[in-house]
């Protein structure tokens, strides 16, 4: 599939990072190093001349993305699969036992494979990858591999990937480190190096920066009233600790809000789901650590809520990297106690929002919920099978229904929430494409 089709099949118009991407993968021969800020679009940016140049009828894998977390891992595997250029790609990431990505990575044959560094050398290590075929090595989020610790990782599988194979760095900021490794396993080859940061300001217009005070040094009733004007508006509250994550998220949950917590000890099918719910608008609030500034990309998000400030000037830009993402505007708040002061990085106009000065609101509840259908790939059902099963079996219309998923043995769809019931009344007992099935609604912590 060319570059225009794919282009097409994204549904997009390329920015000028893009565009320059795009030429220097798909025209030159050189190793490539984007920097751009987060939410410019650099994941669509390498996977559509990545694709352009892929054989589609080779069982060999050409492609290796190396990122610093799982979920970035999936969102991007998924970012390919939503194209639909026929390429066959797989994620790979702790969590799960080495021997089923094994087992999976036989039957697929996966020409992409995204994955986190440790995981991806230990594939290389036991053979179960096969990189001699390898055209590009592809290192998204290079700036976070680094801060999380993954330097070793990174430098030993530069050295498992054949010389041959063209590197792509992608990176919000540039790293000290960055040039070093880049020549001290391929000295001498040629770098493009493309630098779109100064679109930080661009970026930075778009988001309105606010200060709200809390006259009490326990900030849970400032934040709840915060919400409760912020109505049913999608908002990311970041905190510095596991525990107080789930502090906030019982509090909130217990004055009626619609919460869920994201952190690096829920387990990872938790963290997915909850992530899940939170994108296809089934949950107004992500209550997080700084573990969800890095990689997560979900769109529309309005708000980032600093519960806790942020520990350096790399926590706020990742943090806030989460709104305003492409042409988008948003707003980021700072809670502050009767001690806090907004910190000295903040070079912005910012303006105080004060609670009194606005009525207080009731705890709006989502305007999505997730439904669960117990008919999936294997059963030969597709998004549009759902759309027309909940449009004419549930008395839907397609603008009462959000994101749909088809995964081997069930799907989930978003459906606007003041139709479930008459929904789930009508589909009793039907049938999707002659099959009986399971419609219900997912638990989503309702109350």
């Amino acid at each position: 599939m060319n570059i225009s089709q794919l282009i097409t099949k994204a549904g997009i118009t390329p920015n000028e990072m893009q565009e320059a991407t795009i030429d220097a993968v798909l025209n030159d021969r050189d190793d490539v190093v984007v920097m751009s800020p987060t939410g410019t679009g650099k994941t669509l940016a390498y996977l559509l001349p990545v694709a352009a140049q892929t054989d589609a009828t080779s069982t060999a894998l050409q492609t290796l993305v190396v990122v610093p977390g799982r979920e970035l891992a999936l969102q991007s595997d998924t970012v390919l699969k939503n194209i639909g250029s026929g390429i066959r790609s797989m994620a790979c990431y702790g969590g799960r036992p080495t021997m089923d990505e094994h087992r999976l990575l036989r039957q697929q044959c996966p020409q992409i494979i995204f994955g986190t560094p440790g995981r991806i050398n230990d594939h290389i290590a036991k053979g179960n990858i096969d990189v001699r075929q390898l055209a590009f090595l592809v290192i998204d989020e290079f700036d976070k591999c680094l801060d999380m610790g993954f330097q070793q990782e990174i430098e030993t599988l530069l050295h498992s990937i054949p010389l041959k194979a063209r590197r792509i760095l992608l990176s919000a900021t540039q790293p000290e480190k960055m040039e070093a490794t880049m020549n001290s396993y391929r000295s001498g080859h040629k770098i493009t190096t493309l630098d779109f940061r100064l679109e930080d300001d661009a970026t930075a217009e778009r988001i309105k920066v606010l200060t709200v005070r809390s006259e009490e040094k326990d900030k849970l009733p400032a934040l709840a009233q915060l919400l409760g004007q912020i109505g049913q508006e999608s908002s990311v509250v970041f905190l510095n600790y596991r525990d107080a994550v789930e502090r906030v998220t019982d509090y909130l949950l217990e004055q009626g809000f619609s919460a869920i917590s994201y952190h690096g000890a829920l387990e990872q099918k938790e963290r997915e789901e909850h992530l899940y719910l939170f994108a296809n608008h089934s949950v107004n609030t992500l209550v997080s650590t700084n573990l969800g500034s890095r990689g997560i990309d979900i769109p529309d998000i309005n708000n980032i809520i600093h519960y806790h400030l942020p520990e350096s000037e790399q926590d706020y830009i990742h943090r806030i990297g989460r709104t305003a993402r492409w042409d988008k505007t948003g707003r980021t708040f700072f809670l502050l106690g009767p001690e806090e002061s907004l910190p000295e990085y903040v070079d912005a106009d910012v303006e105080n929002y004060n609670l009194s000065d606005h009525t207080d609101e009731a705890p709006t509840l989502p305007p999505m919920v997730t439904i669960y259908i117990g008919k999936g790939k294997k059963d030969k059902i597709s998004k549009g099978d759902i759309v027309g099963f909940l449009c004419k079996c549930g008395g839907l219309k397609s603008k009462d229904i959000g994101r749909i998923d088809v995964y081997d043995n069930y799907a989930y769809a978003a459906v606007a929430r003041l139709l479930v019931p008459m929904m789930l009344k009508k589909v009793r007992g039907q049938k999707i494409k002659g099959q009986k099935t399971i419609v219900e609604v997912h638990r989503t912590w309702e109350k």
